[in-house]
């Protein structure tokens, strides 16, 4: 079973009023994620979800509830809200996880 594993910076909550790693774990709700066609034809309902801020090291895991589609990335991939369910906090273990350049990656 794939794993989604998402960024959620803090440089693009102070720079661009994105989500922080707090808010994205309390609401559920992973905004405008790029995620490629190769990518998304991988995981479905259920998979598993990491949130990570690589920043303040921190992590949740939980269940994807939906990848709903929103705009296209100004290099043409898709946008999507990532919605989770059974968000649970953790030990940080992804020190080392190298996410793509739109701050995902599938496992």
């Amino acid at each position: 079973m794939p794993t989604l594993v998402i960024h959620a910076p803090y440089s693009q909550v102070q720079q661009n009023d994105k989500k922080s790693f707090d808010q994205t774990v309390t609401t559920g709700i992973g905004e405008g994620y790029a995620i490629s066609r190769s990518l998304i034809q991988k995981l479905s309902i259920g998979d598993q979800v990491v949130v990570i801020c690589k920043v303040h090291h921190k992590q949740a895991t939980g269940r994807i509830k939906q990848l709903r589609p929103t705009d296209k990335a100004s290099n043409g991939i898709q946008r999507y809200d990532v919605v989770m369910e059974n968000l649970q906090t953790g030990t940080y273990t992804h020190a080392t996880t190298r996410l793509n350049r739109n701050g995902v990656m599938v496992v």
